[in-house]
């Protein structure tokens, strides 16, 4: 039944938990299912929330398998086990337009608590970029170009092969989702998969947000668009996708960089050892094999390793190794194991043509979220609110005039820089003067 709740794929696994007992499992499988779709009928998230309450679905959760991949698609999993009936006996409810920036901060809080707790930076950094990656540039229509718009979270599209095991990052995120009703779940994927990778150690995602949800599973792209991680031609098989997209051989490159975190379980995905000494004591669930050594910290290292090649117990797919195969894509990735800052750039800069890619937003300049308090639009300055002949200065005045005292180096505590051929000229007047008065 474990393996139920775990539909691996080729890339990224997040880390594993121990995984309960069957019965847990089984109950817990029912109840997820019902609380995660909007398909779900509101009689059956009422039996669900009576069998189990959230502490003890939480807990469940974190005790089930992990299993997580970045972008790569790998065979289905024949255990997969969802009630049709229960998740689409009933239409979808609408989501909000957009999302709320008040609650986008906070919901960006529980998420970092949720990170702190499970280990699941590579699960989330997955769903934002599936979510994502099924836009296609050469259709105009939206939704039907695919992209951010919060489609995954319906069955069908969860069923996608390429979508193994994404289940569990659904359940993680559901309540954070109930909390935050104001938060679309377009936004929700984008703003979670940031977030794992600014909490594991990497840049800064120059996001933003206001995506609008697709309403119902009609509006689902259809299957395929993903990509695969052992393709005949793993360069042109990247390439035929990604370009789909509209994305570069740098941005390629860039993104591939995220392998950087997670492993993969050879009995769920088909991919990698099933221990290796990187992974068999956690955290969560021991197993599998990384692509790196500190496979939770995300940095340059998927670079390094894949280009040295020395070590048995790091995982290298096709579409790993061709990076430094193929003479185009080889000049970034030499380029990134040598300079994790230009890595860091270039990453943060594709991750966010990522994340917006199909999407549609309301406003449709989006919303940014800070980390602090918005400041007010500085006030314009007029001259003539200035000469009301009062002889005390405003404090809008005041803080103008600091301002161009300060642009010139001059500071409360720090006094203008000195001409000192002014002040020899000064000294010397003034004792040419004092020198007349006495004479005198």
């Amino acid at each position: 039944m474990a393996e139920r709740l775990s539909l691996s794929l080729t890339l990224s696994p997040s880390p594993s938990p121990p995984t309960p007992a069957p019965t847990t499992m089984a109950a817990f499988s029912t109840t997820a299912s019902s609380r995660i779709f909007p398909s779900a009928t509101a009689a059956a998230a009422a039996a669900s929330r009576a069998r189990l309450s959230f502490s003890s679905s939480l807990k469940c959760l974190q005790s089930s398998p992990l299993v997580s991949h970045l972008f790569l698609n790998q065979k289905r999993s024949p255990m997969v086990r969802v009630s049709e009936r229960g998740l689409s006996s009933t239409a979808s409810p609408k989501c909000a337009a957009a999302s709320d920036p008040d609650q986008l901060k906070s919901a960006r809080d529980d998420i970092k608590k949720l990170l702190d707790t499970s280990f699941c930076h590579p699960l989330l950094v997955r769903l934002g970029w599936h979510d994502a990656g099924t836009y296609n540039k050469n259709i105009q229509e939206w939704p039907q170009r695919g992209g951010a718009n919060g489609s995954l979270r319906f069955e069908i599209e969860l069923k996608h092969a390429a979508n193994a095991g994404l289940v569990n990052a659904l359940k993680l995120l559901q309540p954070i989702k109930e909390k935050y009703s104001g938060v679309t779940y377009a936004d929700l994927f984008q703003l979670a998969s940031a977030t794992a990778v600014e909490e594991a150690g990497g840049p800064k995602i120059p996001m933003k947000y206001g995506r609008v949800d697709v309403t119902g599973p009609e509006q689902c792209p259809e299957e395929g668009r993903l990509p695969d991680a052992g393709p005949p031609s793993p360069a042109d098989h990247l390439r035929n996708v990604f370009y789909r997209m509209g994305l570069n051989d740098k941005e390629i490159v860039a993104l591939s960089g995220a392998h950087t975190l997670g492993r993969s379980r050879p009995e769920r995905s088909g991919w990698g050892k099933p221990e290796t000494k990187y992974t068999k004591d956690g955290p969560g669930a021991p197993g599998g094999q990384s692509w790196t050594v500190k496979w939770l910290k995300f940095d340059n290292s998927y670079f390094k390793d894949i280009k040295e090649r020395r070590d048995e117990d790091l995982l290298v797919l096709p579409t790993d190794a061709v990076i430094f195969e193929d003479p185009s894509f080889k000049v970034f990735a030499e380029k990134y194991a040598e300079d994790q800052e230009a890595f860091f750039k270039d990453y943060a800069e594709a991750h966010a043509k990522l994340s917006n890619l199909g999407a549609k937003f309301e406003p449709p300049e989006g919303i940014v979220i800070n980390d602090g308090p918005s400041e007010p639009a500085p006030e314009k300055f007029v001259a003539a609110k200035y000469s009301s002949g009062k002889s005390e200065l405003s404090e809008t005045m005041k803080q103008k005039i600091r301002a161009e005292y300060e642009a010139v180096g001059g500071s409360p505590d720090k006094p203008l820089p000195t001409n000192y051929f002014l002040n020899i000229i000064i000294v010397i007047g003034v004792l040419a003067i004092l020198s007349s008065l006495f004479v005198n």
